[in-house]
């Protein structure tokens, strides 16, 4: 291993640890104490807050409250976590206190003025397609705070014009679609619900805590979902509209590609309209629809819709 791999690998190593020995660095990095003697030495130059503690278990600490010492990267991880950092530009609203303009800024004030060139010139020649996101949500961060809090919230929901308060444990925030959706369990029925964020007029922490933990959530959100009524549809298409899939597809749906290419999955009742909007996507590349309720559904959609063309 090179010395500056080492002294990277170093710095994670120790910025967990309050304190260590020589012994620790010459195990670890099967290094003579001379070189660890060395080491420590270079990382205190790199800004790392070391003191020794002499006598006969003398031994070196590390500053409590300090910031983590610098991580050295690559130019290609630069770059890769520069770009990753422009996507957020995309978005109106994030769980996270800050401004893209600023951390633009803080990032390139760390960069050679070489570097700064290079990155501005790739972001002419590279392009990353992301969903706009034009609505505000408000209250990401209170959202994303409850769920690190494992606690209940009281919120209320904006739906068809009307305000709805509802009780919730949220579990999981994605962003799909040029929108913000949060999910969680409804505590006064045990359902699993899906929110748009921004449509989210208000929202409450509660102290006390639910007896769910995110990890029994996430495993049984797709159980959760699926109510006993459920209804199972298979939909056979075309194998070039499996792209169509990878791009927009729900978590209560799975692709199954062989001699047939089909979309599997179901739908609670009164999900039938969303269904129906879904696969009207594919327009020709559908080959076939079960169940038949699914199938007329659809024939009726597109009806509907034809005759509000005829109309226009």
């Amino acid at each position: 291993m090179k010395k500056s791999e080492r002294l990277n690998d170093m710095i994670r190593y120790l910025n967990s640890r309050e304190y260590f020995n020589l012994n620790d660095l010459m195990a670890k990095y099967n290094i003579s104490k001379s070189t660890a003697l060395r080491d420590i030495s270079s990382l205190e130059q790199l800004g790392m807050p070391i003191f020794s503690e002499h006598g006969r278990h003398g031994r070196y600490g590390i500053l409590k409250n300090r910031l983590l010492s610098p991580i050295i990267f690559t130019i290609d991880e630069v770059f890769a976590l520069y770009f990753a950092m422009l996507t957020l530009e995309s978005y109106q609203s994030t769980p996270f206190h800050l401004s893209v303009h600023k951390l633009n800024e803080k990032f390139e004030n760390c960069l050679s003025k070489n570097q700064i060139q290079q990155i501005h010139k790739m972001k002419k020649v590279l392009q990353f397609e992301v969903n706009q996101h034009k609505n505000v949500s408000r209250f990401l961060d209170k959202i994303l705070k409850s769920i690190l809090n494992e606690s209940i919230c009281k919120i209320r929901y904006l739906k068809n014009n009307e305000q709805k308060s509802y009780h919730i444990q949220f579990f999981k925030i994605s962003a799909k679609f040029g929108q913000w959706y949060a999910t969680g369990i409804e505590l006064n029925t045990n359902r699993y619900r899906v929110f748009r964020c921004d449509r989210i007029t208000f929202i409450e922490e509660h102290d006390f805590h639910s007896h769910f933990s995110i990890d029994e959530l996430i495993s049984r959100s797709l159980e959760i979902y699926q109510s006993d009524k459920s209804i199972d549809f298979e939909v056979e298409i075309l194998a070039q509209a499996k792209d169509l899939f990878y791009k927009e597809h729900y978590p209560s749906m799975k692709i199954e590609i062989g001699n047939k290419t089909v979309v599997k999955g179901f739908y609670n009742p009164g999900e039938e309209e969303f269904i129906a909007n879904y696969f009207m996507r594919y327009g020709h590349d559908v080959i076939s629809v079960k169940p038949a309720s699914l199938k007329q559904f659809i024939q009726d959609k597109i009806e509907s819709l034809f005759n509000h063309y005829q109309k226009l």
